[in-house]
């Protein structure tokens, strides 16, 4: 199933944690893991990609995509499992899947380290290191902060996941743009399929749906990013109304898409943790990201005049 490993002041204080909280203070606590997951990232990348700036909403991305598929590759190495699942009197009030076993390895992910404390450190870090303003450094601070409390107060992760996940995302978004900025943006497209091709090592040995949807990501981004620049070349936009109309039509896109691709195949299947499951998982993410980067942004053109 997996291994168990930790320091032992650690389920202690979840432990106790949890006590003092209650279950209610847990789940209210819990909502700040909401700052970490895929639709806050979504939003955030959809705007300034749609809408504010292109290239700063490129840099976020790449970074993102590079943390949701480094971060399963690493769980998938150590296989821990998540602290409820070795620990009775530890509760979980937000697992990763809410409709699947809260035992399930496979669709609830490894532990070590924390996929939402690594996801809101480059995201919010990303977006402080690329503005360099005050506020949203502090917010880099603070967001995944809090991110990452909420994570140890719900029962998924061990707070040295979280310190790792944290780590792990400030090394993506320094290490990342240097190498971005080395090979220059010419070579942007040969440096994202080496990473690419490097990440494809997971399929021989990950077995957790997390990094197959990464992948998928990852991919998609990647081949989306280009398709832009060679054939749609959109610009970015002040004007709200416009912004709006993206992002509402972006949503609606993405949520379009993943019920259709999925209805080709049966629930039973998507959940059954086969490799020909994790496969059609990662080629539906890989299908929306490119078409909601490189195809959907073609409309943008037949909006009206954009700065």
């Amino acid at each position: 199933m997996g291994n168990t490993f930790y320091f032992a002041f650690e389920p202690a204080l979840m432990t106790w944690l949890q006590g003092v909280l209650g279950e209610t203070g847990a789940k209210i606590v819990s909502q700040f893991s909401a700052l970490g997951e895929e639709y806050a990232l979504i939003l955030i990348l959809g705007f300034l990609y749609w809408c504010y700036d292109k290239k700063f909403g490129i840099y976020i991305g790449t970074n993102v995509a590079v943390g949701i598929t480094l971060n399963p590759l690493i769980k998938n190495i150590f296989l821990r499992i998540r602290p409820y699942m070795a620990h009775p009197e530890i509760k979980c009030f937000r697992p990763v899947e809410p409709d699947a076993d809260l035992y399930d390895v496979a669709a609830q992910g490894y532990s070590f380290p924390s996929g939402h404390s690594m996801n809101s450190a480059i995201a919010y870090g990303s977006l402080g290191r690329y503005t360099k303003k005050r506020l949203f450094e502090v917010l880099a601070f603070v967001l995944p902060l809090l991110v990452g409390i909420s994570r140890v107060s719900v029962g998924v992760h061990y707070p040295t996941d979280v310190l790792t996940g944290w780590l792990c995302g400030a090394l993506v978004i320094f290490a990342v743009p240097f190498i971005m900025d080395k090979f220059g943006e010419e070579n942007r497209w040969k440096v994202n399929l080496v990473v690419f091709l490097i990440a494809s090592i997971g399929i021989f040995y990950c077995k957790t749906e997390d990094y197959f949807s990464g992948l998928g990501i990852m991919g998609g981004f990647f081949l989306g990013i280009e398709i832009e620049k060679r054939f749609v070349d959109f610009k970015s936009t002040t004007k709200p109304a416009i912004c709006i109309v993206r992002l509402l039509g972006g949503g609606a896109l993405y949520f379009v898409l993943n019920k259709l691709l999925k209805m080709p195949f049966s629930a039973e299947f998507l959940a059954s943790g086969t490799t020909p499951a994790y496969l059609v998982r990662s080629a539906r993410y890989f299908i929306v990201l490119t078409i909601l980067i490189g195809i959907y942004p073609y409309v943008f053109l037949f909006m009206g005049k954009e700065k």
